[in-house]
């Protein structure tokens, strides 16, 4: 069940990419010959206003072809008006942009929706009072509700989090205990810990652990369109942070991920209910969105990557740099996946 949610969840995302660049290209006046969920043999075909829409074997991407474009021979170009080499290098990065543009959208709609479902938040209760920490010295107890922290009110254990890395010297901590309030004072220790990417970082902690319990978000109507722009903000720029560190070597390399992965995330995300699939699905339309940007020539990125160098120039690329490069971004993307690959059996293994 987990592998079917996984390929329809992924088939969807890759949908709307494509979708966005159908929608570009027939608005640019380009014909699009192919639009297909999928790669190799096709399973099933059909034909809509001159083009043939397709579901092939391998779903792990998709494309649009469109007249005078093709990804397999760079050097297949076509002079015809409704060509995609007769646009100009603005309107073909319009077009490829559109693609990684309509995952952002989705995403959003995605994180509106689960802000409209009233989304799971940790609330700030403490759990586990680490032995000798700050928190321990000043009496804080496991089960206290934090109610504010230097008079500034706190509703979520990320508030609380972000008032302790914020504040300065010692903190005036209200908590509820047994249904009444106490003041507590204790300063923040600086102490090493590990970020979402693994790195080993110095921040300031007081020594206490989640005790899990969450509470629904109630956003107001407005605040829904807030929530949902902070969520698809936060996703692309932990999704680029984690590329650049990757690709600087601060992240290591088996960090990264590939379909076992997905097919896993999705399994856990579908056992602990639909509003975790949404949120999964817009974080993966994240990332299908910001892939797609680099720029690697097979990718969207590469092409608007030509476009720009024809811009400024005011002369394409030669055909024999079109084909090494594409080939080089060809093996460069195998080579990423394989190595996700490569990572998910070691994990599976490990």
């Amino acid at each position: 069940m987990s592998i079917l949610v996984s390929l329809l969840v992924l088939s969807a995302l890759i949908f709307f990419h494509e979708l966005g660049h159908f929608s570009a290209a027939k608005l640019m006046g380009v014909f699009v010959e192919v639009f297909s969920i999928g790669f190799g043999k096709k399973l099933f075909t059909f034909e809509r206003w001159g083009t043939q829409w397709s579901i092939s074997a391998i779903p792990l991407g998709g494309y649009v072809k469109m007249k005078g474009q093709d990804d397999s021979d760079p050097t297949k170009r076509s002079s015809d008006a409704d060509s995609y080499n007769s646009k100009t290098p603005i309107q073909r990065i319009f077009i490829l942009l559109a693609g990684p543009f309509a995952n952002f959208i989705l995403a959003f709609f995605l994180y509106f929706v689960i802000a409209l479902g009233g989304p799971q938040i940790l609330s700030p209760v403490i759990g586990k009072v680490v032995q000798g920490s700050p928190a321990m010295q000043a009496g804080l107890h496991t089960n206290d509700v934090v109610k504010s922290i230097n008079n500034v009110k706190i509703t979520t254990w990320k508030e609380m989090a972000k008032q302790i890395q914020v504040s300065q010297g010692t903190l005036d901590f209200t908590v509820q205990r047994d249904g009444f309030l106490e003041h507590i004072l204790l300063t923040p220790k600086v102490s090493q810990s590990t970020n979402m990417f693994n790195e080993v970082i110095q921040k300031k902690m007081i020594g206490v652990g989640s005790a899990g319990v969450s509470h629904k978000l109630d956003l107001a109507v407005t605040d829904t369109f807030s929530y949902a722009y902070e969520q698809t903000l936060f996703a692309s720029t932990m999704i680029f942070t984690g590329l650049k560190k990757l690709i600087l070597g601060e992240v290591e390399s088996k960090e990264l991920g590939g379909v076992i992965s997905i097919v896993k995330l999705t399994s856990d995300a579908t056992a602990a209910g639909w509003m975790s699939v949404l949120f999964f699905a817009a974080l993966i339309s994240v990332n299908l969105g910001v892939l797609n940007l680099l720029p690697i020539p097979a990718l969207d990125g590469g092409h608007i990557m030509f476009n720009l160098y024809e811009l400024i120039t005011r002369r394409a690329p030669s055909e024999a740099v079109l084909i090494n490069l594409t080939i080089a971004g060809w093996v460069v993307l195998f080579g990423l996946m394989g190595l996700g690959l490569y990572n998910d059996i070691n994990r599976l293994i490990g």
